[in-house]
C-alpha cells in the first residue's frame, strides 16, 4: 500500500484538487497554502507509517505521530469554521486520490468492478458520515439540555416569608442566564404576590458592568410587578470593583449580607423582629 503514496508530489496536487472539487477546500476559511501545508504533512507522515508495513490503527505507537498530526488539523478546522463532515470528507477526497492510483496498478480489475467498488464505498463513506453527523448533533442536543436543567437548578427562587422571596445566585450571570433569572423572578412574585424580591450575589465571582446592568434591568421588571428588589451579598472586593470602574445600580438597596437584606425587607413590608428574652 505504501507504492501508493510514490511520486508524493502527484498524490498531493492530486489530492488538493479533489479537496476542491469536493468543496471541502473552502478558500474562505483556509488559504492555499496552509491547506497545502497540512495536506502534505498528512501524506508524509502517512507515507512514513506504511513504509514500516501497516499496524494496526489507531492504538499503534507507529502511528502516534500522524494521530497527533490528525488532532491539530482538526481542532484548527473547528476554529476556522469547518463542519464535522467537512474535516471527514477531506481524509475520504485521499481514498479517491489512491483508489485511481490503484486502477492504475492493478489493469486486470474490469471498469465495471471498479465501478461496484466505487459505488458501494462511496454509499459507507455517506452513510457513515451521516450518522457521525446525527451523532454529533444528538451530542449537542444533549448538552444543550444539560446546560438549560443546571441554568434553571442554578436559578431557585425561595419564599423567605410571606410577602418576600429570595433568588440566590453562584457563579457566573451572562445574558441567556439573566433572562432565566429575570423570568424565574417574575413568576415566582406573580405567583407568591410578594412585594419584596431579594437578590443574592453572594456566590457570584465578580460584578462588572455588565453584571450590574442585568441586575438593574431585573429590578426594573420587578417595580414594573408592583415589587421591590434588593440585593445582598455585597462584599468588599465587590464594593470596591463597583467603585472603581464606575458601575452604578441605579439607586438598587443593597446589604452586604443576606440577614441585612432580610431586616430590610421586613422594614418594607411593615415587619419588625425581636430578638427573644
Amino acid at each position: 500500500m505504501g507504492d501508493l503514496l510514490g511520486g508524493s508530489g502527484t498524490v498531493l496536487d492530486d489530492w488538493l484538487e479533489a479537496q476542491r472539487q469536493a468543496g471541502v477546500a473552502r478558500p474562505d476559511l483556509i488559504d492555499e497554502a496552509q491547506r497545502r501545508e497540512q495536506s502534505s504533512q498528512v501524506l508524509t507522515l502517512l507515507g512514513k507509517v506504511l513504509a514500516e508495513g501497516s499496524p494496526v490503527f489507531p492504538d499503534d505507537p507507529a502511528w502516534d505521530e500522524l494521530r497527533m498530526h490528525l488532532d491539530r488539523l482538526s481542532e484548527s478546522r473547528a476554529v476556522d469554521g469547518f463542519s464535522p463532515t467537512e474535516t471527514a470528507r477531506l481524509m475520504l477526497t485521499l481514498k479517491d486520490v489512491l483508489f485511481k492510483r490503484l486502477r492504475d496498478a492493478v489493469p486486470n480489475v474490469t471498469a465495471d468492478a471498479w465501478s461496484d467498488i466505487d459505488e458501494v464505498t462511496g454509499l459507507l463513506d455517506t452513510l457513515a458520515l451521516y450518522s457521525s453527523e446525527v451523532l454529533q448533533r444528538s451530542r449537542e442536543a444533549i448538552i444543550e439540555r444539560q446546560q438549560q436543567d443546571m441554568l434553571e437548578l442554578s436559578t431557585p427562587v425561595v419564599q423567605l416569608w410571606n410577602g418576600i422571596v429570595g433568588l440566590p445566585l453562584i457563579g457566573t450571570l451572562d445574558s441567556r442566564r439573566a433572562r432565566l433569572v429575570m423570568e424565574t423572578l417574575l413568576d415566582s412574585i406573580a405567583e407568591t404576590r410578594a412585594s419584596v424580591a431579594i437578590i443574592d450575589i453572594s456566590g457570584v465571582p465578580a460584578v462588572d458592568a455588565l453584571t450590574a446592568q442585568y441586575l438593574t434591568r431585573t429590578a426594573a421588571a420587578v417595580r414594573l410587578m408592583g415589587a421591590e428588589c434588593i440585593v445582598s451579598g455585597i462584599r468588599p472586593q465587590i464594593a470596591r470593583t463597583i467603585v472603581d470602574t464606575g458601575v452604578s445600580l441605579d439607586g438598587l438597596p443593597t446589604r452586604a449580607t443576606l440577614a441585612g437584606a432580610l431586616a430590610l425587607a421586613f422594614e418594607r413590608t411593615g415587619r419588625t423582629v425581636e430578638p427573644n428574652g
